[in-house]
């Protein structure tokens, strides 16, 4: 019988941690191990794109890339790890319950938007986390025409300074417009609790999102916290009231809840702390990589951000080690010290930094170039052709 690697997942960790995977049995020509993938859909879903429009667009299939590869899927949402028994239990599209047996687990389940307890939360604020509720805001978007004409139907309220914030705040100017008109007054707000704008994210890149958000007439509301939303809009801790027909949650990230089902240390988003090979600190077979993996990208006290950058070269890792262990060959020690941001800030370009404390590197039009290429291109999953595919999976490629 076959040892069994299950991976659950099919986002930018755990696709890479398949790939790797494949990888190093082809390298050592072993058949004896079978690679299965278990998610709700057998497609790379390019979260870092859903602040942009045609968000119905933003996935890659990866049935003919597994096919090339020979890594099985499973169609399903996974609900139970048995850490004893060496089992998922999983819910499958029809609703039947499912189980799989694994030797080696690599759990890649991602992250999700948490939101907190605020009056009318659920109810009226729209979020750009999945594809399903980042098409809800699209179609909300383009039925605002329908509307009568006020300022409050072409206003768009923005919770969250962050990259998510940021950037979602800097696309929608053009998004109204498209649908309102070139001439439409629009207004586009961000409320963060910082007390400057973008604070959180360093006097390196700060002047540039300042410029931006000046550029296309973005205005920050800083050291505030939406109090409660509505249909008409939102209030803020502070009594101030806000006149919106959108408003969009986009602060606050936790790993995925299986993290819970595993024994170990978590960090405060809810992700299990890892040794250097990514293999969940107190377990003997189980691994955590992309948003589930708390991570040491180098020696200095970095640790991996939850985002495409770190989960593919985490999946990398996570992939070949888990191979590697059952293959009985030295695992490869994670180690990613380049650390990059490439923030796209709309019509007004983008920014491009190195190093965690982000120096500047490129602005606007160059930057926005990067960027493009980035979200059109290199994160996107390899050919369905086994050899490339493989040689893509290499643990050492730098993914920045």
């Amino acid at each position: 019988m076959k040892q069994q690697i299950l991976i659950i997942g099919a986002g930018f960790g755990g696709l890479w941690s398949a790939l790797s995977a494949a990888r190093l049995l082809d390298q050592h020509d072993r058949n004896d191990v079978e690679i299965t993938v278990l998610a709700p859909q057998a497609e790379l879903r390019i979260r870092p794109r859903f602040y942009e429009p045609n968000v119905h667009t933003m996935k890659a299939p990866l049935n003919d890339l597994f096919d090339a590869v020979g890594i099985k899927f499973v169609q399903g949402s996974a609900e139970r790890i048995d850490e004893k028994n060496k089992q998922v239990g999983y819910v499958k599209a029809s609703g039947e319950q499912g189980q799989l047996s694994y030797d080696r687990l690599v759990l890649a389940a991602g992250s999700h938007l948490m939101r907190p307890p605020v009056e009318g939360m659920l109810e009226y604020a729209f979020d750009v986390d999945t594809i399903e509720s980042a098409a809800e805001l699209e179609a909300h978007i383009n039925a605002l025409k329908d509307q009568p004409a006020s300022a409050a139907r072409n206003t768009v309220v923005v919770a969250g300074g962050g990259f998510t914030g940021i950037e979602t705040a800097t696309e929608m100017p053009a998004r109204l417009r498209a649908v309102l008109g070139e001439n439409a007054d629009v207004r586009v707000i961000i409320v963060d609790r910082g007390t400057q704008v973008a604070g959180a994210l360093g006097d390196g890149i700060r002047p540039s999102i300042v410029e931006a958000s000046e550029h296309l007439g973005i205005e920050w509301i800083v050291g505030a916290t939406v109090a409660s939303v509505d249909a008409g809009g939102v209030t803020l801790a502070d009594g101030q009231r806000i006149e919106a027909g959108t408003v969009i949650w986009t602060v606050g990230f936790r790993a995925s809840p299986l993290t819970e089902q595993v024994q170990g240390t978590r960090d405060h988003q809810g992700r299990l702390h890892v040794d250097p090979n990514l293999k969940v600190r107190g377990h003997a077979d189980i691994y955590a990589t992309g948003d589930t993996a708390y991570a040491a990208t180098d020696d200095l006290g970095n640790f991996a951000a939850m985002s495409c950058q770190h989960a593919i070269a985490l999946g990398r890792y996570a992939g070949n080690n888990v191979a590697a262990d059952l293959l009985g060959v030295d695992p490869m020690v994670y180690s990613q010290p380049k650390y990059v941001t490439c923030l796209d800030l709309g019509a007004w370009g983008a920014v491009f930094t190195e190093g965690w404390d982000r120096q500047v590197k490129l602005v606007k039009q160059e930057a926005k170039e990067l960027k493009q290429q980035i979200n059109s291109v290199w994160i996107y999953p390899p050919a369905a052709d086994r050899a490339a595919a493989l040689a893509a999976a290499d643990p050492l490629i730098p993914v920045a």
